[in-house]
């Protein structure tokens, strides 16, 4: 039986040439806004963003900082690759899995992640990991979709959720804000305007 990790990195493998398209809509009406509200809270120039997968955040990077980006896909960081040519993007693109990230202990002023912890088969590993590598002080910065408090949607989400993974690779019913308060944090914060499932998540090591 392949293990979780593979077969969610060869769905990624799979559907990272239509990646973009398949989630414009979304991208649209939901993720950019998120992704814009995350990137403005970013306190720090020495910056790791895992799961950059094509490249969606590189319109966000804040100016002269120094950002390293890592995806567990390679076809995946092949777009990412071709976008940040065309986008003339300074960044370093490297190949790795959240869950065993090749950094040293404190090595980061912000660790930042948009839509990832869906996708991740142990996620309060990888959680700890972005924990490990931040700086004393530092950020880690996510915004995630998660199961809903309702209990009817709640349900749904559940219901649906085995067909979302087996296409996707994703999950929507985590409960992601309560794995990384088990994680060493100091203080964690929700921001003020997420919603039932869309949660902006920020946490000082």
């Amino acid at each position: 039986m392949k293990s979780d990790s593979l077969a969610i990195k060869q769905r990624y493998e799979r559907i990272a040439p239509y990646f973009d398209g398949c989630q414009a809509i979304m991208e649209g009406f939901f993720y950019r806004r998120w992704r814009k509200k995350l990137w403005a809270k970013v306190d720090g120039l020495h910056i790791l963003e895992v799961g950059v997968g094509t490249g969606k955040n590189f319109d966000y990077y804040p100016v002269d900082a120094q950002i390293t980006a890592i995806d567990f896909s390679p076809a995946m960081l092949k777009q990412a690759e071709h976008k940040k040519i065309r986008k003339a993007v300074a960044v370093t693109l490297n190949l790795m899995d959240v869950q065993s990230l090749c950094y040293a202990d404190n090595s980061f002023d912000v660790v930042i992640a948009s839509f990832v912890f869906c996708s991740v088969p142990l996620p309060q590993k990888g959680l700890k990991e972005l924990c490990r590598v931040c700086k004393p002080g530092g950020q880690v910065l996510l915004v995630e979709q998660v199961i809903s408090s309702r209990p009817l949607l709640a349900r749904l989400m559940n219901l649906i959720n085995p067909l979302i993974r087996w296409v996707m690779g994703a999950n929507i019913n985590r409960n992601t804000l309560k794995q990384v308060k088990s994680c060493g944090f100091s203080n964690v914060r929700i921001d003020a305007d997420s919603s039932d499932v869309f949660k902006l998540i920020e946490a000082r090591k």
